[in-house]
């Protein structure tokens, strides 16, 4: 089992960091945009129509396709003020419930974000702008970012369950050890 959730974190670590890359180029661009229409505006009094769509979708694809890199390295938001106090097994154990939990989540945001962009591309919503922007295009983001959390979910349950039956706890006990260095450091 071991190897399996080896080679299964390769790939998932590839396509997070492939995704992860999109998400960065996303916000370069964004940034490029605004400043056209920064200089657009300033300079030469000539607002643009499409600047503000166009970086909102991209903003918004960024957003998403970086959710599971984020989850790789630990970085979403947690409060641990009660689970430090917890033995790394039983902290292994409550991360498993609770990511078993965010796989059942997402899957019904992933089921219900698929259901959004069917019927966008299936009733041609367009944005209620100049552009008038296929709304199945950046709605499809929420799709690709929740599958690529799934991934990422899967992996850290299947790394929880190695552990469990491992019973080698390294991870949680470094994370738990960084933990009291941050507080001493304060």
């Amino acid at each position: 089992m071991e190897r399996f959730v080896s080679i299964y974190d390769v790939i998932v670590n590839k396509i997070s960091r492939v995704a992860s890359v999109i998400a960065g180029l996303c916000i370069i661009i964004v940034a490029f945009i605004v400043t056209y229409e920064i200089i657009a505006r300033g300079l030469f009094g000539s607002p643009t129509e499409w600047v503000l769509e166009v970086s909102t979708y991209l903003i918004i694809v960024a957003g998403f396709l970086g959710l599971a890199i984020t989850l790789r390295h630990h970085a979403h938001v947690s409060v641990d003020f009660m689970t430090s106090r917890l033995s790394a097994r039983t902290r292994c154990a409550l991360d498993a419930v609770t990511t078993l939990l965010a796989i059942l989540l997402f899957y019904v945001f992933m089921t219900e974000a698929t259901d959004l962009v069917m019927a966008s591309f299936e009733y041609n919503k367009l944005s209620p702008s100049i552009l008038r922007f296929p709304l199945w295009i950046p709605q499809s983001s929420m799709i690709v970012g929740a599958v690529l959390l799934e991934l990422e979910l899967v992996r850290q349950l299947l790394d929880d369950i190695v552990m469990m039956k491992n019973g080698r706890f390294d991870k949680l006990d470094m994370s738990n050890a960084n933990t009291v260095n941050d507080k001493e450091a304060k």
